[in-house]
């Protein structure tokens, strides 16, 4: 499963949650900005910026939510991520994280889990020379719950083997993250 970007933005979003409010709790999903060219190795890219997502104060602690994909959105089933490694080029451009740090999360069955043993590196003005590379486990340690709409919220492994969602977020800023976030060859292998 890969995302190129070379045509379009392929279904990614940012997570708008103060608009999803005034909007009576339809969630409000903007689509990201589509670039032909300036990505890696100039190819296409996308990008999203402060003025597409805000905080989420649902989340513990809060976070943003500045790319989120759901399988759903292009009719795809959820994923068994268990044993699968994510790779994904970021970039931020006059991007003010405000000491944020930036995990890739996965989501099934209204609760989230993001992956904390591994903060994302963020290029500033320039695409690293290799992707950043996550390897998915079901080990505890590795993560976070940061939100379920149940007072139970679903396990990890069971969120893993029936990811419906995943994305990037911004956790511990001191002020809302500001500036440009691009993304580019967002790819998962399965494991087997």
């Amino acid at each position: 499963m890969k995302n190129t970007f070379d045509v379009g933005p392929e279904g990614w979003c940012s997570y708008d949650y103060h608009a999803s409010i005034v909007a009576n709790g339809n969630n409000i999903f903007i689509l990201a900005t589509h670039s032909k060219s300036g990505g890696v190795n100039n190819s296409g890219y996308v990008w999203t910026d402060e003025k597409r997502w805000s905080t989420d104060t649902p989340e513990n602690p809060i976070s943003i939510l500045p790319f989120i994909f759901y399988r759903n959105w292009i009719d795809a089933a959820p994923l068994d991520l268990e044993n699968s490694n994510v790779s994904v080029y970021l970039r931020g451009d006059n991007l003010n994280l405000y000491n944020a740090k930036c995990y890739f999360w996965v989501h099934a069955n209204n609760t989230r889990w993001h992956n904390v043993s591994f903060p994302l590196t963020i290029y500033d003005g320039q695409w690293g020379n290799a992707p950043d590379k996550i390897n998915i486990s079901s080990n505890h340690s590795d993560w976070h719950n940061s939100w379920s709409l149940s007072k139970s919220p679903t396990p990890l492994k069971d969120v893993l083997n029936k990811c419906e969602s995943y994305g990037f977020s911004f956790v511990g800023f001191e002020e809302e993250v500001r500036g440009k976030f691009s993304i580019d060859e967002f790819e998962i292998q399965l494991g087997n």
